[in-house]
């Protein structure tokens, strides 16, 4: 089992490049999920502007 996380002493880079791959893949969606409310809101607050421009 020590061998197979050492893998011929490449272990530190290969377990390490699976550990930031996770986290970017963890990272990602919750950083589109606050950057996809943000844009609604913009948009939102466009479209109420253009509504209050009209009237």
């Amino acid at each position: 089992m020590a061998e197979f996380f050492h893998m011929g002493g490449y272990g530190l880079y290969v377990w390490g490049s699976f550990g930031v791959t996770a986290l970017c893949m963890i990272a990602e969606p919750l950083l589109l999920r606050g950057r996809s409310a943000s844009i609604r809101k913009r948009i939102a607050r466009i479209a109420r502007l253009d509504q209050e421009a009209q009237s």
